[in-house]
């Protein structure tokens, strides 16, 4: 028989890169009585939402929120912008760049996937010149879309979404950009409208702490025409139909009322701290996690320093030391769990998560379960990462401080 009443004293410390720790603010939200969702007060949830999302994305266009997980989000942005047969060229930079292309044949498209060879793809971020070579030798502009991945939750790297977007420029291509930020959003700096991005994608359960099941698109005025003249076939994903009903804060079908309460909670939490504070954390915290994983004497795998993800630092192990029986470890003695490595990475490295609700404690908490658990492992380390980071977070303060007491 499963158990289902695992709880031991303590909390569990969940440090997988999402879903993330829903704080007890957002919990507390969460458990409103639930409303009419045609009623006067859902509408006036439903506007406020709609506004203050726009800022975390910093659009001043639409940004559509359905009741689904990141990879409905993924269909919505293909099946409104495109048509059976089309060519979407896509940039493979781990685990979750590979899913979305596997999406793309799916429905009937023609993903073309570009990026460097083996493992080296999965340890850097977008190479913005290879795109736009791609893209000049298209000279009948088959090519639909460029997707790629912001934050790639399987390796720890975060791509220069901006620099895609001069690659296409400077190619003078009409592809859409399309951006997978479900890990990125409300932790990494993010521009929908400064970086010219067409569609972006995102969901509930990273930088904003709440629960899977909430996701979103936000658009561009040229995506929006762009799904005028889809031939995709769509229903549950039509974005006009949902801009329409979303004028007066309502939605075509019955949305998830109580997470939209969460998501409300969680807006007013980061705009309270302000994004750029919001960001400046996770840096702070992520630059303390890569001290300690270079003081143990391991190394990372993001290999490039320059897009180090402030999301999550992914591990890597000595060769013949299995990651997931580390990780297992870790869980079984400390109550601790840790990112499992995917696809090519499997059983090579395991991944921290210090998003969203997450401060200096818990990280070094965070750091003391990994510590001991890898000499309990047997994996030789030439010192102490906790003592690398604490040196770290006590020398730079944090950039908002605590506000001292009246």
């Amino acid at each position: 028989m499963i158990q289902l009443d695992f709880h031991p004293a303590g909390r569990h410390f969940l440090q997988i890169p999402g879903p993330s720790p829903v704080p007890d603010r957002i919990l507390r939200a969460i458990s409103y009585p639930t409303i009419d969702h045609r009623g006067p007060e859902f509408g006036a949830l439903g506007r406020k939402v709609l506004a203050d999302i726009r800022k975390i994305f910093k659009t001043e266009q639409p940004v559509v929120i359905y009741p689904a997980s990141g990879t409905g989000a993924w269909e919505a942005a293909l099946s409104n912008t495109t048509s059976p047969g089309d060519t979407v060229l896509m940039y493979e930079t781990g685990h979750f760049a590979t899913l979305w292309k596997s999406m793309a044949q799916s429905l009937g498209l023609k993903p073309e996937f570009l990026g460097l060879p083996g493992i080296e793809g999965w340890r850097r971020g977008v190479q913005a010149d290879m795109i736009e070579a791609r893209l000049r030798a298209d000279t009948g502009h088959e090519i639909r879309a460029v997707c790629v991945v912001h934050n790639e939750t399987s390796t720890g790297v975060t791509s220069d979404i901006a620099a895609v977007r001069r690659a296409i420029d400077a190619a003078a291509h009409p592809a859409l950009l399309m951006v997978d930020t479900i890990s990125g959003l409300a932790s990494a700096d993010y521009r929908h409208d400064e970086w010219g991005v067409d569609v972006t994608v995102s969901g509930s359960q990273k930088g904003l702490m709440l629960p899977p099941g909430i996701s979103f698109n936000a658009l561009s005025a040229k995506a929006i025409a762009a799904s005028k003249e889809s031939k995709m076939p769509r229903s549950f994903w039509r974005w006009d139909e949902i801009l329409e009903a979303n004028k007066n804060g309502y939605w075509p079908y019955t949305p998830n009322t109580n997470l939209l309460y969460g998501l409300s909670e969680a807006l007013d939490m980061i705009l309270e701290e302000g994004l750029d504070n919001v960001f400046a954390r996770h840096q702070r915290l992520a630059e303390a996690c890569r001290r300690a994983v270079r003081a143990w004497g391991l190394e990372i795998q993001c290999a490039d320093p320059a897009v180090y993800s402030p999301v999550l630092t992914g591990v890597m192990m000595p060769e013949g030391v299995d990651a997931d029986a580390v990780r297992k470890l870790i869980y079984e003695r400390f109550n601790m769990s840790l990112g499992q490595a995917l696809g090519k990475m499997r059983g090579k490295m395991f991944r921290i998560g210090h998003l969203g609700d997450c401060n200096d404690l818990t990280l070094m908490a965070t750091l003391t379960g990994c510590e001991m658990g890898l000499k309990l492992a047997g994996v030789p380390l030439a010192g102490s990462g906790v003592a690398a980071a604490m040196d770290y977070l006590t020398s730079h303060a944090a950039t908002a401080p605590l506000k001292a007491a009246a």
